[in-house]
Parts: structure tokens; sequence; C-alpha cells
């Protein structure tokens, strides 16, 4: 049919368009916050492409989402711009028929956000915790890289090498900033630097050097409270394994049958948001088809502006909702079917009022009794 056909074929090109735009802003944000966390020692900088990539996954639903009611409100929006909507009408096409060729287009990508949802982001989220993990329970000096300063797992020194072997056992110029403990601060700079082994346990053995210590706050009141010292060599015991908290999996990384299995409350919070990213694509698609219909006169971006409010609305309720499902405030079911629910009736109470305005109709009535 020529009507269903133009207009998939409109929506594939400005989902198509939408989709782009959109991943391209994500992954900028991505690198930006991931380069931030490999600068403060979070992440592998030598894994960082593959960390983006296990990030992208994961937010690819909501992406998706975003991209399908954009591509449902311009698409509509121009046509009532350029007034071929009015053709549609006046050929006896009502706006709800506009329904069906929308759901024959979007099918797809709700199949693609289901599946993205209940396996793909879990697992992304598990493989990003996981390399977190497994990067901050590395040795300070594994982690070192030449040329850049870098923080120790526990947060407790910056290390800082010139130049390295090609052992990777050696480096020249080495510059290391510590803080105990008690507060008190040393600043330890080498010509050169080797990482031994003795009795199973590693050592940085530092040569031709100076070192510069510090009191703690507390201990202000002795005397001395800066000390500089040189020495031909320096043995600084180096830990092994420094992160002092370990590897937890969180609720948004547990797969879905995992939670299923659980039945607790955090795990149907969980569950309940996972549908609800799947339900919301749907109650957001049919909103913006109602949201389509107006003025040609107003502005363009009107309508667009208008679905990405109602998406972060919809998107911070399902937050709190599952905070309050987790805390035992409200059922997961209840929950569920007054936000999702109450979006979807108010949707096609909207559709409905869009092609057959009760005012109109109750204004007609009016006159006519008069």
């Amino acid at each position: 049919m020529l009507f269903e056909s133009s207009i998939r074929r409109e929506l594939a090109r400005s989902f198509g368009a939408a989709l782009v735009v959109i991943l391209t802003v994500v992954i900028t944000m991505m690198l930006v916050r991931s380069l931030g966390q490999a600068s403060r020692g979070e992440v592998d900088p030598q894994a960082l492409v593959l960390f983006m990539t296990y990030g992208m996954l994961g937010q690819l639903g909501v992406v998706l989402t975003v991209a399908l009611i954009i591509a449902v409100a311009s698409t509509l929006s121009r046509m009532y711009r350029d007034s071929e909507m009015v053709i549609w009408h006046m050929s006896g096409l009502g706006l709800g028929r506009f329904v069906r060729p929308v759901v024959r287009f979007a099918w797809p990508i709700w199949v693609a956000i289901a599946a993205l949802m209940a396996f793909a982001a879990p697992w992304s989220q598990q493989q990003r915790d996981e390399m977190r993990a497994r990067y901050e329970q590395r040795s300070d000096l594994e982690r070192i890289a030449p040329g850049q300063f870098q923080e120790s797992s526990g947060g407790r020194r910056v290390f800082f090498i010139d130049r390295d072997t090609q052992n990777g056992r050696a480096g020249r110029n080495v510059f290391i900033v510590s803080v105990e403990r008690d507060g008190s601060e040393s600043i330890v700079s080498a010509r050169t630097g080797r990482v031994v082994m003795q009795d199973g346990v590693t050592y940085l053995v530092l040569e031709n050097g100076q070192r510069l210590w510090r009191a703690a706050p507390s201990n202000l009141e002795s005397q001395e409270t800066l000390q500089l010292s040189e020495f031909e060599q320096h043995w600084q015991r180096v830990h092994g394994d420094s992160a002092t908290a370990t590897y937890t999996s969180r609720r948004g990384a547990l797969p879905t049958l995992v939670l299923l299995r659980d039945g607790s409350p955090a795990s149907r919070a969980e569950l309940a948001w996972r549908a609800g990213m799947v339900i919301s694509a749907i109650n957001l698609a049919l909103l913006a088809i109602a949201a389509a219909a107006s003025n040609p006169r107003a502005g363009k971006s009107g309508n667009l502006l208008f679905m990405l409010l109602a998406f972060i609305t919809y998107y911070n309720l399902l937050n709190l909702g599952n905070d309050w499902i987790a805390r035992e405030r409200v059922g997961a079911l209840s929950f569920m079917l007054a936000l999702h629910g109450g979006a979807a009736l108010g949707a096609l109470l909207w559709m409905a009022h869009r092609e057959h305005p009760w005012t109109l109709r109750l204004r007609r009535r009016t006159q006519a009794c008069v």
C-alpha cells in the first residue's frame, strides 16, 4: 500500500539520521568520561576502546528509543507542516491509521531494545566491572606507562618514569609522591630505578636520588617539619594487591535469569526497570504520533523538544520507581501498571482527541441546544 510504504520509508530515513547524530554525541561523551577515568587510574588506558565499546553496548537501548521517537515526531510533524496530512485526512485516513505503519516499522526496534536490556546490557556492564576490578588489582608498577603520571590503585602514590627498558624492569628519571596513613608526605626523585624480587616480595630500588619528607599536620609542633636527604640507593616495598575493595557484581550487571530466580526486592526493581525501558519505547512512540499533530505555523522543533522532555521525565520516573521498589515502598506490578498503563492510556486518549476533538463536539452541542 502506497500510504504505509511511503511512511515507513520516510521513518527509516529519519531514524537513520537521528541514530547517527545521537551515536556521535554519546560516543563523544563516553570518550571524555573514559579518558577521565583512565587519567584517575580507574581504567587501563590500553583497553580504553574495548571499555568504551562495552559502555556503548549498554547504552544502545536508550539510544534506539530516543532515535525512534525523534523519527516518528519529525516525520509526522513534517507532514503537517507541508499540508500532506490534510490530503490523507481528506482521503478518509485519520490519525489513528498512522499507528499501524509506525508499529510495523518500529517492532524490530522494540525487539532489539528488549534483547539489549535483557541480555546485552547486563553482560556489557559485567565486563566493564570486571575490567575495572582487574585493573585495580594490578601491581602499581605494572600500571605505570613511561612519560605519564599514574596514580596507584590505593590512591596514596603518584608515579612518573621518563623512560624504561624493553623488559619493563628498570627506568630512568623516576618520580614518586606518597601520602602515608598518618598524613605525612614524601617526594622521592631518582636518576634510575629497577624492580627487584626478594623473598617473594617486590621492591623498587632507586639509585642516586633525594627524598623530601614533610611531617603530618598533627606533628607540626616539632622543630623540623621538613627533611631533605640524599641517597645512593633506596629500597621501597611495592604492594602487589593494593586494591582494598573486592569485586562485587552490581544488580545492573546480573543476568536476567539470575534476577528471576533471586526474587528479592532489589532484583524485582531491576527487572521492572529493564521491562520498563521496553514498554516506555512503545508508549513514547504512540505519544509521538499524538504530539505530532500541531499548528503548521508553530516552530519546527516544538514537537521534538516536547518529546525529549517526555522521554527525560519518563526515564527519571523509571529510576525513581526502581528505588521505590527496591526499598519496598511500592509493589513492582502496581508501579508498572500506574506508570506504563497511565502513559499508554494518556497517549491513546490524546490521539483520539486529536482525531475527534471533544471540545469541538461539545461546542456544537451547546450551540444546537441554544
